[in-house]
Parts: C-alpha cells; sequence; structure tokens
C-alpha cells in the first residue's frame, strides 16, 4: 500500500520529486519525433543479433516501435502493469542521491528533451532516446526490474558511507556498459551500449577492446572514463548472473 500526495496532504513528499518536471510531449517538433524515428530504426537494425533477448523482448512487450517519442502517460500504463516500475521527466541530469532514491521506489528518470539530428552518433548528456530506449526495456524483466531497485538501496548506502564512486563503478559496468554471455556469444546488457550506433558495435567486434569477465569486486575497484568510448568491458555470465551479482552486492565500510 502506498500514500497517494495532494495538496493537503502532511505527509513529506521524497525529495527526488523536486527533480521531476512535466515531459512537455507536446512541444516535440516533427523534427524532434523524426529523429527518434531515425535513431530507433537503426539502433534496432543493428541490435537484432548484438544484444539480449530481454532487451528485444522489452522493446515488443512495451510496444516501444510507435513512431515518434514516447508519452511517458502511455509508456508507463505498460511498464507498471509489467513490473511496477514508473519513468518521470527530468530536465537532465540529477544528482547521484535523488538519483539513486528514485532507484529505490522503482521510479526511472527520463531526460526531457532530445538531440539534434547532428548530435545522433554522440551526446555527452543522456537524452530521452538514451533513457527510454537504453533502459526502459530491461525493466520489463523480472530480474533487472529487481535488480535497479536493488542498486536504488545499494546506492544510497554506499553515498550515506562516503563510497559513491563503488556504487557508480557498479551501475557504470552493469546496468550502462555491461557486456554478457548468452547462448555462446557475448552481447549488449548496458543502455549506453544499447543506445550507441558506434559504440554497440566496437563493444562486440574492436580487437583493440579489453573485455575481462566480471565481478563486483574488480568491477568496483575499476575507475571509468565518461567523456569517451570505454578501453574495456565486463562480461558477465548472463543476464541472471548480472542481476544475482547486483542483488547480493553490499557496499564496503564507510570511509575514515
Amino acid at each position: 500500500m502506498f500514500q497517494q500526495f495532494d495538496e493537503t496532504s502532511t505527509l513529506e513528499k521524497p525529495a527526488w520529486q523536486a527533480h521531476v518536471v512535466d515531459q512537455g510531449w507536446d512541444r516535440f517538433s516533427a523534427e524532434d519525433h523524426a529523429v527518434w524515428d531515425t535513431l530507433y530504426a537503426r539502433q534496432v537494425e543493428l541490435l537484432r543479433t548484438r544484444v539480449v533477448m530481454p532487451f528485444l523482448d522489452g522493446l515488443d512487450l512495451l510496444d516501444m516501435g510507435a513512431p515518434g517519442v514516447p508519452e511517458l502517460e502511455r509508456l508507463n500504463a505498460r511498464l507498471q502493469a509489467r513490473s511496477g516500475w514508473e519513468t518521470v521527466a527530468v530536465p537532465g541530469l540529477v544528482p547521484d542521491e535523488a538519483f539513486f532514491a528514485m532507484l529505490s521506489e522503482r521510479v526511472f528518470p527520463i531526460g526531457n528533451f532530445i538531440r539534434r539530428r547532428e548530435q545522433l552518433d554522440y551526446l555527452e548528456e543522456p537524452d530521452c532516446f538514451h533513457d527510454i530506449f537504453g533502459h526502459v526495456p530491461m525493466l520489463a524483466h523480472p530480474g533487472m526490474a529487481a535488480a535497479m531497485e536493488q542498486v536504488g538501496r545499494t546506492g544510497l548506502q554506499a553515498i550515506a558511507a562516503g563510497r559513491g564512486e563503488w556504487v557508480a563503478r557498479l551501475y557504470w559496468y552493469t546496468v550502462e556498459f555491461g557486456l554478457c554471455r548468452e547462448g555462446g556469444e557475448v552481447k549488449i546488457l548496458g543502455a549506453g551500449l544499447a543506445s550507441s550506433f558506434g559504440e554497440a558495435r566496437a563493444s562486440l567486434e574492436d580487437g583493440a577492446i579489453e573485455r575481462r569477465r566480471f565481478s563486483v569486486a574488480e568491477a568496483t575497484a575499476t575507475p571509468y572514463r565518461h567523456d569517451a568510448m570505454q578501453p574495456m568491458y565486463f562480461v558477465a555470465d548472463g543476464v541472471d548472473a548480472a542481476v544475482d551479482a547486483i542483488l547480493s552486492a553490499e557496499p564496503p565500510a564507510p570511509a575514515r
């Protein structure tokens, strides 16, 4: 059960709600919708043989192939029925503590903007294509839905202990840029790869890139760069193995 807030409620709203804005779907132009359609079509074609099956299943279950930028209200109706998750619009990146608090309540933030056509191949700040296309399909998967909620709780614990970098690396090397084995092949798991045309291919096919077997201990001890293509990826033994690793990960003792 939950308390539904209204203007007369005396209960305090979660602090993360201060970052939520209206999606402003009506403000997306015809060009914005065309950019989404271009990104979606080429990424789906690229990923058919390169991404884990639960991702493709999620696209179908959530009817994400409909033309144009998805309207969050409609997307939420399907997503909540599948896994109890919902999406909310935000104007950009939110602070780490607010982000992990959202995840802990099965809420995923979505940027309320989309890149321009000249930015099809790269955008430094995540837009709605990265957030919706990259992340939301896996939220329809029961295991990953549970893992994302847990990483939110773990993240809050880690931040409180002064170990924010620990959970950031766990998230980065699984949810954002993780690879995993499926059917005897290495496939894309992470949203950062699933939503990137160039890096999706390079992560699997570039012989100069290092791929290591995933372990929580090694991944959380490995720094990463957010402003360049990754030189190394961790490979989980499968989607279930990645989920189990996230569910069982415990942050280290508080920093001194």
